[in-house]
């Protein structure tokens, strides 16, 4: 693994730590006023925005685009798909609290959300080397 991916993964991690906490200050706030997939859709959309420029500036070290934060969403289409599914899961079939079970379910996400994200953020990162990574 080139070393330039080693530093993406960590500080996305440490982004996503950041991000996780981003995510449920906001969602146990919103779950005193909303069910629990409301709170959990709210929270979501919140923490996106705020990912898509931590990444963006530290990550991937890329200048935010309007077209990378539109197609941005599909970094968090995987994660919302595999978290929302997680909570419902955690909740309603395996009765964990509502309190915890997004803090569970992110775990299963974080490779994908990392995976698509770099994808979105650094289209060529596949393909080619940058100047970066050759050096």
């Amino acid at each position: 693994m080139r070393r330039q991916t080693r530093r993406q993964i960590i500080v996305f991690a440490v982004i996503g730590v950041v991000n996780t906490a981003t995510y449920y200050v906001p969602y146990l706030l919103l779950l005193t006023r909303f069910p629990y997939l409301v709170a959990h859709i709210l929270a979501t959309l919140l923490s996106m925005t705020g990912s898509f420029f931590l990444n963006a500036k530290f990550t991937y070290r890329t200048r935010p685009t309007w077209r990378k934060f539109l197609i941005f969403p599909l970094t968090n289409a995987a994660n919302f798909l595999v978290t929302t599914v997680g909570v419902y899961a955690l909740v309603d079939l395996l009765h964990v609290g509502s309190r915890f079970a997004p803090l569970l379910a992110s775990l299963a996400a974080i490779p994908v959300t990392f995976v698509v994200s770099r994808w979105i953020m650094l289209p060529t990162a596949g393909t080619t080397p940058t100047r970066a990574e050759s050096a």
